[in-house]
């Protein structure tokens, strides 16, 4: 096939990287571009489109992330998996290739979790009772919000580990945050500005997209979301990821809590709080969920477990203000629940034989020791280099003094097989660019931390001298 070259829209409001993208995902989608077929190259469409190869490298690590493109380390991009998506012409039986998913030799990928200490004995020990015949009425839909079960566990685990007030009631699980958060956009209106960390979680990005709501976003600093920026605006809702956002690894601080309180007091928005790996707290005592400290029930409170447990496991779970519940049961009460029964049961047995806060507390263990080899590897490079938001979670942004940007270091070094992210994929406003990275420890076993982490220093520092020599 001729190589496709894309037709950007002419809406000037909208960002070049997300227009690019947009054509990119529609000519997937129609079968313009078929599946196994190769993407130009960065240089090929930034000559042709006179643009930087940035915003291209932008493009198509969002289109890897979302699945419509897979990076084949030295190869190029191509086109995955959509056959699935298109519709087909009939009678046509358009050629298939099969692509290998790229192998990396080491993944720092900021999802990944420790795959070793999972406690498989005593999950699959709570599945064997859960699958019997005393259990045969889990074969029936539950309930819309969740098997009640299950949400006292979650009511209880809340309000002793995050300080969160809330009754069973008040819990909602579901499939996943990105299944969760359009229901409660809609439960807060049917139309409005939703204000998002920027940089921040991606999925927030894209909701003007599919929703009625538009993305507005707020800077943050090593503070948090700068509210005296989110004043500014007409945003009727806030979502917030506070005790350590993503994916900065900032704090908010107690004075900006109290900002945002008050701003949804007076304006009568809401916060959505993201507290999505609070459980893996380095310094200090852990730092309540804001929910907790909210007394005109402004906050909607936003979980999973996947980075607890595991990211299959498709659990997530909201805990609402009392006063929405009536809006949520007109509105969804029909909806059956997203989570199969059997896993919600599982989960049930999980947390009431105390599974669950031993294995967080054993891999809040383990995660600080992998952060402690970090931190050990990486000072002999801390003239060059620096290592931020390793107080909590599973991940840390390292920043390189070189003039490579994030990007093209990201680039580089999976063509030798080791996969990081830029922190500037996560940016809205990418009217600057930084050579920061994000550097996800958890997916690393214990026994590979000092190799790996010596690699990525190495190939870095080599990147870092050469471009600084100017070669």
């Amino acid at each position: 096939m001729e190589l496709f070259l894309p037709h950007l829209s002419t809406d000037s409001s909208m960002p070049l990287y997300e227009r690019l993208y947009r054509a990119f995902r529609e000519a997937i989608l129609t079968g313009q571009l078929a599946e196994g077929e190769k993407l130009p190259s960065k240089r090929q469409l930034a000559d042709y489109l006179s643009i930087s190869q940035t915003t291209i490298e932008t493009t198509y690590h969002q289109l890897v992330d979302e699945g419509y493109v897979i990076a084949l380390p030295r190869k190029g991009y191509f086109v995955q998996n959509s056959t699935e998506l298109i519709r087909s012409t009939p009678g046509e039986q358009p050629a298939r290739q099969e692509l290998e998913a790229p192998s990396y030799r080491y993944d720092f990928h900021p999802g990944k979790i420790d795959l070793a200490h999972y406690p498989l004995e005593q999950w699959r020990k709570c599945a064997r009772d859960v699958l019997s015949d005393r259990n045969r009425e889990l074969l029936h839909l539950g309930h819309p919000q969740g098997d009640l079960s299950l949400r006292q566990q979650i009511a209880t685990y809340l309000y002793q580990s995050r300080g969160v007030r809330c009754t069973p009631e008040q819990v909602i699980i579901g499939s996943g945050t990105e299944q969760l958060l359009p229901f409660l956009l809609r439960l807060m209106g049917d139309a409005g500005v939703l204000a998002v960390e920027d940089p921040g979680y991606s999925l927030t990005h894209h909701f003007s997209q599919n929703s009625a709501y538009q993305a507005v976003p707020i800077a943050v600093d090593e503070e948090g979301m700068k509210v005296s920026e989110l004043r500014l605006t007409n945003a009727t809702a806030a979502y917030i990821t506070p005790a350590h956002q993503f994916p900065t690894g900032a704090i908010l601080s107690a004075s900006r809590r109290n900002q945002l309180l008050k701003w949804a007091t007076e304006t009568g928005g809401y916060i959505i709080e993201d507290d999505y790996d609070s459980e893996f707290r380095y310094v200090g005592m852990p730092i309540p969920a804001l929910q907790g400290f909210d007394t005109n029930n402004r906050v909607i409170y936003l979980s999973t477990f996947s980075k607890s447990l595991m990211p299959s496991l498709r659990i997530a779970y909201a805990v609402i203000p009392s006063h929405l519940l009536d809006v949520y049961r007109r509105q969804f009460g029909h909806y059956a629940a997203t989570v199969p029964r059997f896993d919600q049961a599982t989960l049930t047995q999980f947390m009431e034989k105390g599974y669950f806060e031993k294995h967080v507390n054993r891999m809040r263990k383990l995660y600080k020791r992998k952060l402690d080899i970090l931190r050990k590897i990486g000072e002999p490079y801390a003239e060059w280099l620096s290592i931020s938001g390793d107080q909590a979670g599973m991940h840390v942004v390292i920043d390189c003094q070189t003039h490579f940007t994030g990007e093209q270091l990201r680039t580089k070094l999976a063509e030798i097989g080791i996969r990081i992210s830029a922190l500037d994929h996560y940016r809205i406003n990418r009217t600057t660019v930084s050579s920061k990275l994000l550097l996800g420890f958890g997916g690393i076993p214990e026994e590979k931390m000092e190799p790996a982490l010596n690699d990525l220093f190495e190939q870095l520092a080599e990147y870092c001298i050469q471009k600084e020599a100017g070669t």
